[in-house]
């Protein structure tokens, strides 16, 4: 099993947004709607977070220029902070995974299509293009497939492998005619299509067998820079193997791993823009069989690459600033982290994030003193969801000094000044204040 060093980037638990830093922030989406009905134009929703470093390499390095202007020309462009109350409703309401994620929706707030995580330029602008040209509600994809159109059938498997919706969209495809089916099969792009959805359905299961058998086939058609995801996911499914049937089939995925890392990841400029996932992917590879050597000169080639690449500017480019302390954290080197978190926090001092990992990198380390301070910075920019998660790890460091009741008082504070949102959240700091009492 993977550790994942690249999920977080990629679904996200714990900045501004792309659209959110061009376009007005407040605009909500049933507004939008209702102005798209009106100018009879799309909606196009940008959904981040200030934790999501992908989210700032598209702002920065392609949602710019001319393309942008004429992709966003006609259409209504709204920016969703999924950590806000209302954005973790729409998130949900949506089924938004990874982040960034751009919906597009018509006018009758029907799904045309969705980008989800990082994407070059030439990629994002045509996988925009062909939706907006293209695109159609699911229905409607589905009604053409049935047909015996086999573009649509790419399509609407796409959007559900998109959404994350296997089992609805294999569902959809054994309810087919037969021999409409035996035809859509025969086309290489939907049987590539297929074979991923089987893969996300068979990990979910938990089907050994036929997680491992789709999963040979999906990276022998070669997803492109997709195939760090569906790496891990078919490195997930070999968790109960015999260690050495383990580790030969994680062996057998290195070369093209290493390939993408080499001629399309650290490249200038990458030809796969999460070049974290390709780098730390392959990086774990390597360690899970027992070439922890080869991982950590390929975490350190990567640090250093994306050192000379900012020159000593961490403001220059933040997806590439936080590239450089997740290959730092993946190799496990403390020392430069404790270097690199202060200029990360100087660098952008007005959100959360930087101060928040500090602290818990600290307090894991049982450096409990010297975490306070950056959670209490952290626990005055955060908001929503992470107010209350910076809270649980702060009560966590104070209960560790002996500090009980002023454990107490942080998870309090946070409780009050979140409100009626986030209750289960809510409910597992109610829990940990009950702890403390009884300790105490």
């Amino acid at each position: 099993m993977l550790r994942h060093w690249f999920v977080a980037a990629l679904l996200g638990t714990l900045g501004s947004g792309a659209l959110a830093s061009t376009e007005n922030p407040d605009l909500g989406i049933d507004q939008a709607l209702r102005q798209a009905r009106q100018q009879q134009v799309p909606v196009i929703v940008d959904f981040y977070a200030p934790w999501c470093y992908s989210c700032y390499y598209m702002a920065q390095h392609v949602l710019v220029g001319p393309n942008w202007d004429a992709a966003r020309g006609d259409a209504i462009l709204v920016g969703v902070d999924v950590d806000s109350a209302e954005g973790a409703a729409l998130k949900e309401r949506w089924g938004i995974k990874p982040l960034p994620s751009y919906l597009v929706l018509n006018p009758d707030a029907e799904e045309l299509g969705r980008i989800g995580g990082e994407r070059t330029p030439e990629q994002f602008y045509a996988e925009i293009a062909a939706i907006r040209s293209q695109g159609a509600p699911l229905e409607k994809l589905q009604a053409r497939a049935a047909q015996g159109d086999t573009a649509a059938a790419v399509e609407a498997l796409a959007l559900y492998h998109a959404r994350y919706e296997a089992a609805a969209g294999l569902e959809w495809f054994d309810s087919l005619d037969p021999s409409e089916r035996a035809s859509l099969e025969a086309d290489s792009l939907v049987q590539a299509r297929l074979d991923r959805l089987r893969l996300m359905q068979a990990a979910a299961d938990e089907d050994i067998a036929a997680c491992l058998a789709t999963g040979e086939k999906v990276l022998a058609a070669d997803p492109g820079c997709e195939r760090p995801y569906e790496v891990a996911r078919y490195a997930d499914c070999m968790a109960p193997l015999e260690p050495a049937e383990r580790k030969t089939r994680l062996l057998a995925q290195i070369p093209a791993m290493q390939s993408l890392v080499d001629d399309k990841a650290l490249v200038r400029p990458p030809l796969c823009a999460d070049q974290r996932s390709a780098v730390t992917v392959t990086a774990e590879l390597y360690e899970a069989t027992g070439q922890a050597d080869k991982a950590q000169a390929l975490l350190g080639r990567a640090a250093t690459d994306a050192r000379e690449r900012l020159d000593g500017d961490l403001k220059s480019d933040r997806n590439l600033a936080d590239n450089l302390r997740v290959f730092l954290d993946a190799a496990n080197d403390t020392a430069a982290l404790d270097i690199l978190y202060p200029q990360l926090i100087a660098a952008y001092p007005q959100d959360y994030v930087y101060a928040n990992r500090f602290a818990r990198s600290l307090a894991a380390r049982g450096l409990h003193e010297k975490a306070l301070p950056y959670f209490r910075s952290a626990a005055e920019r955060a908001y929503g969801v992470n107010r209350l998660r910076n809270a649980s790890s702060h009560a966590d460091s104070l209960h560790a000094l002996g500090r009980d009741k002023d454990a107490m008082k942080v998870l309090a504070a946070a409780i009050k000044a979140n409100g009626p949102f986030f209750p289960d959240e809510v409910a597992e700091l109610k829990q940990q204040m009950a702890g403390l009492r009884k300790s105490s």
